[in-house]
């Protein structure tokens, strides 16, 4: 029952493959029980190349732990960032601070920032500014800053997405479509053009798999979630040919998380999978399918 997902072990030849393409793959550490260290040894045990954690702020300890950990296990970091506040303008200071800290630090420079950028209830011109700041910060200083397709926030829904696409051409997405599935109920067959804007200005990707119900299936590898599963790598394939075509780095993240996120069973909220197997399946079958 659980042989489905492995079908998509066959690698994607690409005759035009530009010899300077890199895949990296990164693990999560949301619902990781342990200290920064270990979770950095599970990682490079389990074979990936790197992590994505959220910017640790003015919190100079967790610095100094995150930046000894990631130099001892020998890992590259992608780096989150976000504001929080309802107020526009109090939002976008904590977030410019962040993106700016994240980006110019001393210690480790990243692969890139992601961004959980603005809210969904903020107007198009409140919004705006957040995309404004990361592209100038990115030609700073030459960290891919991209902002993620992500519910709650500005890229909630693909059709809102699009209204920034169409506007600010210069903007770099982290494609996290599971949102985009639960959001419009759907894998979006009604809204292809829209999605096919959307791949051309990926440069990171949230390897989770939605549905039209919600934006994480149970286990990817059970037989029942294959149409959702061939979709996503559909188009993550798309996005994967455009950066072997050009020779770019190609990074995925592998982000199934735990419960509540991970459907649960009731009374007990026993998680229904091992979230952490799931993600380092994710990853082998990344490596198989992209190297």
């Amino acid at each position: 029952m659980l042989s489905s997902l492995d079908s998509f072990a066959t690698p994607i030849l690409n005759a035009h493959m530009n010899k300077t393409y890199e895949l990296i793959v990164l693990a999560t550490n949301w619902g990781f029980e342990g200290t920064t260290d270990q979770f950095c040894a599970a990682a490079k045990k389990e074979g990936y190349d790197g992590i994505e954690i959220w910017w640790p702020g003015d919190d100079q300890k967790a610095q100094q732990e995150l930046f000894a950990a990631l130099e001892k296990h020998n890992l590259q970091v992608g780096f989150l960032c976000a504001g929080w506040q309802t107020d526009p303008r109090e939002h976008f200071n904590t977030f410019r601070s962040a993106v700016d800290a994240a980006s110019e630090n001393r210690f480790r420079k990243p692969l890139y920032v992601n961004c959980h950028s603005g809210k969904d209830f903020f107007s198009f011109d409140q919004n705006r500014m957040f995309i404004e700041h990361t592209i100038a910060q990115s030609k700073k200083t030459g960290i891919p800053i991209c902002h993620e397709t992500h519910r709650g926030r500005m890229m909630f829904a693909a059709n809102i997405c699009r209204q920034f696409i169409e506007k600010l051409p210069e903007l770099k997405l982290t494609f996290d479509v599971s949102h985009w599935c639960n959001v419009h109920e759907s894998l979006l067959a009604d809204q292809q053009e829209t999605v096919s804007m959307a791949l051309d200005k990926v440069e990171h990707i949230h390897a989770r798999i939605g549905h039209a119900e919600g934006p994480q299936v149970n286990d990817p590898r059970a037989p029942e979630w294959n149409e959702a599963v061939s979709q996503h790598f559909g188009w993550w394939d798309k996005v994967v040919d455009r950066k072997k075509k050009t020779g770019e780095r190609m990074t995925f993240l592998t982000e199934f998380g735990p419960a509540d996120y991970m459907p649960t069973l009731p009374y007990t909220r026993q998680a229904l999978s091992d979230q952490w197997a799931i993600n380092v399946h994710m990853m082998q079958l990344l490596r198989k399918r992209y190297q």
